[in-house]
């Protein structure tokens, strides 16, 4: 039976900052002018809010949103981490802290507003009409660099061949109902990919479209670091493929091995022969080396994720709170 849902329902914005000082003020100017242009429209509550996460900023982006709060606690919440903790724990805390103030459906999206705003209006009509998760897709990247533009397409492939199908273009630009967040509150692991989560939990999910602006101030904060540690921990994360792939490969290399050796004895034997043998030999050592290396690279980024979730950390510590 489909959940009746409000006619105006109680959302709230995330937006997870980290050294966005300069930006901020024109990002909550142009989501506060959307909020109030959705209340009178009728499509939300006017109890409705923007809730920034301050992922450790080392400028003054907490005194921005202190700053807007003050002006409208309505309508401004916030939380402080006490260090830097990564985007993807940023948009959990304003997700959880969303569910703790209470929403009926919360949004994500970038504190640069890159992503157009506006289609969060459809995020609510399909929200309203019994999708429990609308993702944003990105009509293209053409603000993205020729690597960013590559290196993307080549993490949503190797996803989808290893299992996770997360579609092409999205990032964390997505409307979550509270039946969402409360079922991402049983999920207790320290480093979880919500692109994966939301995919793996297997509620009916739309798409929309949208379109991508320039960016207004600053610089993308995602290094190419970090944007590989967070395609790595999407993969460990969320599939076991490449373990399984290890397997093979070893069982290939032990077939491989014995056709080698069978050879061998047959020149040497039957043939009276002597190879040649030295570059075969240097070849072959490089190639079962370097796979080996690359094995245990593989098993020990699975390894490095029990250890963390076996010490239970906490994802993050609060600093402050506005609400």
């Amino acid at each position: 039976m489909l959940e009746k849902r409000p006619e105006k329902p109680r959302l709230s914005i995330v937006i997870p900052c980290y050294n966005e000082e300069q930006g901020l003020p024109s990002t909550f100017d142009t989501l506060l002018k959307l909020i109030k242009e959705m209340i009178i429209k009728g499509k939300i509550a006017r109890d409705s809010y923007i809730c920034a996460v301050d992922d450790g900023s080392k400028d003054g982006t907490w005194e921005v949103i202190s700053k807007y709060h003050r002006k409208n606690p309505l309508h401004i919440k916030g939380v402080k981490f006490i260090r830097n903790y990564g985007n993807q724990k940023a948009i959990m805390a304003g997700l959880e802290e969303s569910r703790k103030v209470g929403c009926d459906c919360a949004v994500s999206i970038d504190a640069d507003l890159q992503q157009d705003e506006n289609a969060i209006f459809t995020f609510l009509e399909k929200y309203k009409a019994g999708a429990e998760i609308v993702c944003g897709i990105r009509t293209d990247r053409a603000t993205d660099s020729f690597f960013k533009k590559t290196t993307a397409m080549m993490f949503y492939k190797v996803m989808n061949l290893l299992g996770v199908k997360i579609p092409p273009n999205h990032s964390d630009y997505r409307l979550v109902s509270k039946k969402a967040l409360e079922i991402l509150e049983r999920y207790t692991e320290t480093h979880l990919f919500l692109r994966g989560f939301f995919h793996e939990v297997g509620l009916k999910t739309e798409y929309v479209k949208f379109n991508v602006k320039s960016r207004k101030f600053g610089t993308s904060k995602f290094s190419v670091y970090q944007l590989f540690a967070l395609a790595l921990n999407g993969i460990t994360s969320f599939s076991i493929i490449p373990l399984r792939i290890i397997a093979i490969l070893g069982f290939l290399t032990v077939i491989g091995s014995v056709c080698l050796g069978l050879e061998t004895v047959y020149e040497k034997y039957i043939l009276h022969i002597t190879p040649p043998g030295w570059a075969t030999v240097v070849i072959l050592l490089a190639l079962f080396g370097g796979l080996q290396i690359f094995c245990l690279g593989i098993i020990g980024e699975y390894i490095g994720q029990v250890y963390s979730e076996v010490k239970a950390r906490p994802r993050y510590i609060l600093d402050e709170e506005l609400r």
